[in-house]
């Protein structure tokens, strides 16, 4: 089984999905859907300055292994 399938259910922070993001786009063969999770892990790496800079509330309780899931299982799913 690849690592970033063995991660799920286990993402429990920031860093553990920016890690799965990051494993996940070095299986992907597709240039445009590689690129797209590369984008995904740097701006959540980043994205207290999104919030910071519009003025937005940082999300709390982030459920870090369900947008995990979303990821892998959006790619595979039918």
């Amino acid at each position: 089984m690849e690592k970033h399938i063995e991660m799920l259910g286990k993402i429990n922070s920031k860093e553990d999905f920016i890690k799965f993001i990051e494993i996940y786009a070095s299986t992907i063969n597709d240039s445009s859907f590689k690129a797209y999770l590369e984008s995904v892990s740097s701006w959540t790496e980043d994205m207290e300055s999104y919030y910071y800079n519009t003025g937005k509330e940082i999300p709390q309780n982030i459920n870090w292994d369900f947008i995990a899931t979303l990821f892998y299982v959006g790619s595979i799913y039918e």
